[in-house]
């Protein structure tokens, strides 16, 4: 058994949302289904880091999530910036419910034990962001961060973080209020998306104040979801 992850897959299914006007994402779901089902079993789970599907709307999502629901493994997925269908967690799973998809959970103010490693970790926030109440939502972040990774150790196992926002940049620019919650609390490896093209020069793929680093985003990715650990 495996625990993968991948982010920024942008599914449009119930939403007109073309991605294949953009450079790398000519046939993106065809590719991602492929190679998910190539790499992923059914007893393996898999973390999906925000920006999931483009509907503005719950109930739209619908096509997006039976085509995730569809591939192999359990899912977790996380907020993204793009995903406006989000409301709350619970809404999402009683959503989810109804409609029989029965591999996806929510990660969000909590943890997942998988293997001997516990999931935790939250959106996070542009760490340059000076619009209106921006530091109120980045502060808010930090602490619901800190709460999932509160949860992982309650779980037992290494607590590994998954972000949305990178937390640092190669420029050398740092979410400090993010980034100190992960030194504090001992994590030593992260997973972020949110970065497409030619923005993933700014990633950090390599260790960071100890803290190792991966870009998980799909089209880095090539939409093949990346081996976090075997079990």
């Amino acid at each position: 058994m495996s625990l993968f992850a991948i982010g920024d897959i942008h599914l449009s299914f119930g939403a007109d949302k073309p991605m294949d006007i953009f450079s790398g994402w000519q046939d993106y779901e065809k590719r991602l289904d492929e190679n998910w089902r190539a790499v992923v079993k059914d007893e393996d789970t898999v973390v999906v880091a925000g920006d999931i599907s483009w509907a503005m709307r719950l109930e739209d999502t619908l096509p997006d999530f039976r085509f995730l629901d569809g591939l192999p493994g359990k899912k977790l997925i996380m907020k993204g910036n793009h995903d406006y269908w989000w409301s709350t967690k619970t809404k999402a799973e009683r959503f989810f419910m109804q409609n029989g998809l029965s591999t996806l959970g929510i990660l969000h103010n909590n943890a997942f034990r998988v293997g001997n490693v516990s999931v935790c970790g939250t959106r996070g926030w542009f760490f340059d962001c000076d619009e209106g109440d921006a530091n109120k939502v980045l502060l808010r972040e930090a602490i619901r961060l800190k709460a999932s990774i509160d949860a992982a150790k309650k779980l037992g196992g290494e607590p590994v973080a998954f972000l949305h926002y990178p937390p640092v940049s190669s420029d050398g620019s740092c979410c400090r209020e993010l980034f100190d919650v992960l030194k504090a609390e001992g994590i030593k490896r992260c997973y972020y998306g949110h970065l497409h093209g030619s923005a993933c020069r700014y990633a950090v793929n390599g260790e960071f104040e100890g803290v190792s680093l991966s870009l998980i985003s799909g089209d880095f990715l090539k939409f093949c979801p990346k081996l976090v650990e075997k079990y």
